[in-house]
């Protein structure tokens, strides 16, 4: 590979500093052609009819943004701090932590609210683009030019490879939030550079709350990998405890954030816990080629001249960098370093999240290779011959395809290429044509592998605006009903449902819900709407989209407030319609008759949370889907009863229960009676104005999810929701929301902010003396 010209290093160097617009802005040119390319050979959204919302990115981030939307735009229930529109009313913060606080997502508000998905996409590549540009940046100044004759494009088309590399366009590409990681770590080994340097001290830690903000989980790996590259380019204890400093004022900065999603993670409903197993070799072979995919094996993809490049350094006996690609390769095979990048704790998903780090340090390496003077023949052809036989290895693996051997190939052959004039556009060609065939590759396999969501539709906005018409809040509820396109459908279409789903769906929320009969998919962190007369009262909702049109509940519903008498709250037990009676405070249901069939007039419900198929009553069938613990089958309505002694069919295994909704509504009647008159719900909690004499148990229809307070105390539990106890001298309640490790975290970030300060004006004073 010829990257050699007439100028002189020194004035290259100069150039490459002085003017970064150049590699940069090919770096960002090269990724965004790429992307779109691959897309639109796959004929995926936005450039054609295939879906591109798959998995959790049509399930979560999309609806999640459009939320953010409503914030932004002033029409969400709730705020930064409280969603009333999901989960009958959840924390927000951390949320909005772990999904939300990258520096782009607030370009949603720019688009019309219907077309999301299009700015979704855009951000998506922005931020690959941004990824790429921001490496290119870095190169120059990681290791400055000192060979001879180094082109100014090649820091260019490095960078484009980093924003290319297989994690981002096959595992980022759908999870948009990991890619503020993928721009963190250039980022921050920027940071090492100032840090090794000794130069910008307040701006080192600033740019280390960006990245630790915009997406911390991605950014604690980049983290990891920029201290390594500190370490090996300035291994002296000064620089290495100055670059610990600087990171560490950076998180505490970021704190406000941190703590709640810290704590969040340890209040939701628990997980699946998985065993690591590494990879086969076949395998890990087989994803260093272009084209291929894979979700339990690292896509370890990255231009082919890459890793020749890196391999080349061998042959001229520096051995560091190999080294290093080395020791990070390895160290995601082995157990316990496993559990070190994914902060001790293996995911549920892919194993191998941190192989961003992996492209990044390859890409140092292969910079590393032509900095000081492009490699010989001799080299490249050792790195050729390196990089050829371990891709011999995926002989043994079903992952590796024909276009990708092919393109394997042409990267190989393009390398040796020794014209000056021909290297950059056969580069930038075979470069643009590895990653848009994984691209266009990963969008056919995705599809066949995981689930997919379709795109905002004409129907769509028929339900939002009806829901919005007949949004009551807070007098009571819209519930965007069943069946759901996404898990998160009251942030896409509107109203305050039951539905949501998180990592940090809350545990309460989870085990409440599932002792009323309420449905899941993901273990139990997917919620479902439940449809249910006895839970749409308990919960206020007045109306409902059902199977695409929106109904008023037969019974109007309990205020959002309500007063239960004396004693002590409930207890659950195995049946959840016993378990809603108890909340109630009343007798609805009644057991079938000794012949199995309910009483004409009463609603006939079946459950039987781990059954999967047909339930029907007369002509009509229900479907359930239960799989515990991956999926739980809802509490369904099989009709009215309307033919004495007609039997539903059901399995044997579940529980059949006969709603009366006579008696419902004189229940509800007495709760509305004795409801507090006066309810001004806040964005962040309620005020209730009491009647004289009133006793017992205030309760809010929301889970009582930690952070709860009323009148300065932590709020009670009825139920599993919010409650306050009221005695007969009180006149009024009040009950906020609060995150927990809010005012930790805020009084963690003001002392990191005054031991910055300290820092930078001891900085200039040691200086100007």
């Amino acid at each position: 590979m010829n990257i050699s010209g007439n100028t002189s290093g020194i004035g290259i160097g100069n150039r490459i500093r002085n003017s970064p617009a150049g590699p940069t802005g090919l770096a960002a040119l090269l990724t965004v052609v790429a992307v779109c390319a691959g897309d639109a050979v796959a004929t995926t959204f936005p450039f054609g009819h295939h879906r591109r919302s798959v998995n959790d990115l049509g399930n979560q981030f999309l609806p999640f943004h459009a939320r953010l939307w409503d914030l932004l735009h002033g029409r969400a229930d709730g705020g930064l701090l409280l969603n009333w529109q999901s989960g009958w009313g959840t924390s927000f913060l951390p949320d909005l932590g772990t999904y939300l606080t990258s520096p782009f997502a607030p370009l949603v508000a720019l688009a019309p609210r219907a077309d999301l998905a299009y700015a979704l996409y855009a951000i998506t590549v922005l931020k690959t683009a941004a990824a790429a540009a921001a490496m290119a940046f870095l190169l120059p100044r990681l290791q400055p030019v000192t060979g001879k004759r180094v082109l100014w494009w090649a820091p260019g088309v490095l960078g484009a490879a980093y924003g290319l590399c297989g994690w981002a366009i096959l595992e980022a590409v759908y999870n948009p939030m990991w890619m503020d990681g993928l721009i963190a770590f250039p980022l921050l080994c920027l940071v090492g550079v100032w840090v090794r340097e000794g130069r910008r001290p307040l701006l080192g830690p600033l740019v280390v709350v960006v990245c630790w903000t915009a997406n911390f989980y991605t950014a604690y790996m980049a983290t990891l990998g920029a201290a390594l590259v500190l370490i090996v380019t300035a291994p002296r204890w000064r620089v290495i405890l100055r670059g610990a400093l600087t990171v560490l004022l950076g998180v505490g900065l970021a704190t406000p954030v941190l703590v709640p999603v810290f704590l969040g993670t340890r209040y939701a409903y628990p997980g699946v816990v998985r065993d690591f197993a590494p990879a086969g070799g076949a395998d890990l072979a087989a994803r260093l080629m272009p084209a291929t995919y894979g979700f339990s094996t690292p896509a370890l993809f990255v231009f082919t001249a890459v890793p020749v490049l890196a391999a080349s350094l061998l042959f001229r006996r520096r051995w560091l960098w190999p080294a290093v690609v080395t020791g990070v390769a390895l160290s995601f095979q082995f157990g316990p370093t496993h559990l070190v990048w994914h902060v001790f704790a293996t995911p549920n998903g892919s194993p191998y999240r941190q192989t961003f780090v992996l492209a990044g340090v390859l890409v140092i390496a292969a910079w590393a290779a032509v900095a000081d003077g492009p490699p010989d023949r001799r080299a490249l052809l050792g790195g050729v011959a390196v990089v050829g036989v371990l891709a011999l290895g995926a002989l043994g693996s079903g992952e590796a395809t024909p276009w990708g051997w092919a393109l394997f190939a042409a990267g190989l052959a393009v390398v040796l290429v020794r014209h000056r004039r021909l290297a950059l556009p056969l580069l930038a060609a075979v470069l643009v044509a590895q990653a848009a065939a994984t691209t266009a590759w990963g969008d056919k396999e995705r599809l066949r592998r995981l689930d997919d969501y379709p795109a905002w539709s004409a129907a769509d906005t028929r339900w939002y605006e009806a829901l919005d018409r007949a949004d009551g809040w807070p007098a009571y509820r819209v519930d965007s009903g069943r069946p759901q396109t996404t898990g998160n459908e009251p942030m896409m279409l509107g109203g305050q449902g039951g539905a949501y789903y998180s990592s940090l769906t809350p545990d309460v929320l989870t085990r409440t819900m599932a002792a009323l009969g309420v449905g899941w998919t993901s273990r139990g962190r997917n919620l479902q709407s439940l449809d249910n007369p006895v839970t749409d009262a308990l919960f206020a909702v007045g109306a409902r989209l059902r199977d695409g049109d929106l109904v008023r509940t037969a019974t109007p519903p309990a205020p959002l407030v309500t007063l239960r008498p004396p004693g002590p709250p409930p207890v659950y037990g195995p049946s959840p319609f016993r378990n809603q009676e108890l909340l109630l405070g009343a007798r609805v249901y009644e057991p079938p008759t000794p012949s199995g069939a309910c009483r004409v007039g009463t609603e006939v419900f079946f459950w039987s949370p781990d059954y999967t198929g047909p339930a029907s009553l007369g002509d009509r069938t229900v479907k359930l889907r239960g799989q515990l613990l991956k999926w739980r089958a809802a509490l369904v309505s099989l009709g009215v009863q309307k033919v004495p002694g007609l039997k539903p069919r059901v399995p044997a295994k579940g529980e059949l229960a006969c709603l009366d909704h006579t008696r419902l509504r004189a229940a509800v009647t007495t709760l509305r009676a004795s409801a507090p008159p006066v309810v001004d719900v806040t964005s962040t909690g309620f005020h209730a104005t009491l009647r004289p004499g009133t006793t017992g148990t205030l309760v809010l229809s929301a889970p009582r999810i930690p952070g709860w307070h009323c009148d300065g105390r932590s709020a009670e539990s009825y139920g599993g929701l919010v409650a306050a106890p009221v005695t007969s001298d009180q006149r009024e309640v009040t009950c906020t929301f609060r995150p927990p490790g809010l005012r930790l975290g805020l009084a963690a970030a003001g002392a990191s902010l005054l031991a910055l300060a300290g820092w930078v004006l001891w900085g200039r004073r040691r200086y100007s003396s």
